[in-house]
């Protein structure tokens, strides 16, 4: 194993070759020489040979033969998993090119979950997209609690999540790797439609909902564990659910039409114009949040986009005082 700690200009940064990692991430990925050949369109004794050459630099056997093919060994899964942000960086630098070349061009990819997507994202992306109208913009459903899908971001599928995230992330293993920027507190609050006797009402005591119909998200999501703990401070059990969606336009669909209640992200409620009912809940904060890896660097696109998303600050201040965005 002490030749595997060499110095690097010696011996890695002379002879190992990126063309080496990709060949053997193709054989990690189709579990065979053969297939991965084929799909390179190279010669089965080249693809051996790339793969010979990078045990005989690091001193460690890369893959082993299984009954269900070629199978990495814990040495090649160690290489593969750091070379996801080779590549990736790779990528990265090709697209700054092509940025710098024509700064109006490149494509951004966003995890978001419907919440955000159905509030504050439309007035980023048009704000954005009035900037940059040829950069495309790739915009993926995460339900949440989006912290779920922090592997995405690691695995390059994601140049970055929007997420509400309840609590400050615990500085552990699994999120020491992330960087989280805040951008505005946005709690939860229980609304209804226009229409109902609710709205009119200046103050709503919590036991009064408990035989409401209810629209919420599934156990275990944060807008059903925060209405869960509420309703249980009180020594009360969890209220009647008559619908369980994580849809937002499902959610608005019945609030608008029907006599329910739900609970959702107090700038949604506005926006949309539901009424914010006076109900005496805990303060708990629920800010809107950017999450990123700390070690990757972004491209120029997806570096502007999280600057139009800081623009939100302005967006979220106007909806406080006026009730409308500017």
């Amino acid at each position: 194993m002490a030749k595997v700690t060499m110095e690097w200009e010696s011996r890695l940064g002379r002879r190992l070759r990126v063309r080496d990692l990709y060949i053997l991430s193709t054989v990690a990925r189709s579990r065979s020489m053969a297939k991965a050949a084929r799909e390179l369109a190279m010669s089965q004794p080249a693809v051996s040979e790339a793969i010979a050459n990078l045990e005989h630099i690091l001193a460690v056997r890369l893959l082993d033969r299984s009954p269900r093919g070629v199978e990495p060994t814990i040495y090649g899964n160690a290489l593969l998993k750091r070379s996801v942000a080779v590549f990736d960086e790779l990528r990265q630098s090709v697209k700054d090119i092509q940025f710098l070349s024509d700064p109006t061009t490149g494509e951004v990819t966003i995890g978001c979950p419907e919440s955000i997507a159905a509030t504050a994202l439309p007035w980023i992306v048009e704000n954005f997209s009035k900037k940059y109208p040829r950069v495309v913009l790739h915009v993926e459903d995460v339900p949440s609690p989006s912290i779920r899908f922090a592997e995405e971001l690691r695995s390059r599928k994601y140049d970055l999540i929007l997420a509400r995230w309840p609590t400050p992330l615990s500085r552990d293993d699994f999120t020491d790797d992330l960087h989280v920027e805040t951008l505005f507190d946005d709690p939860l609050v229980v609304t209804a439609g226009r229409h109902t006797s609710w709205e009119r009402r200046r103050k709503i005591d919590l036991a009064e909902l408990a035989d409401q119909p209810w629209i919420l998200a599934p156990p275990g999501t944060w807008n059903y564990e925060w209405i869960a703990q509420a309703f249980a401070a009180r020594g009360l059990g969890v209220p009647k659910v008559s619908i369980v969606t994580f849809s937002v336009h499902l959610g608005a669909h019945f609030l608008k039409n029907e006599a329910f209640l739900s609970a959702y992200p107090r700038s949604w409620a506005r926006l949309n114009s539901f009424a914010v009912l006076p109900v005496n809940l805990p303060l708990r904060s629920w800010p809107l949040s950017i999450v990123k890896l700390k070690n990757r660097t972004l491209s120029p696109a997806a570096e502007r986009f999280v600057e139009c998303t800081r623009d939100v600050r302005k967006w979220i201040t106007d909806l406080e005082t006026s009730g409308r965005p500017s």
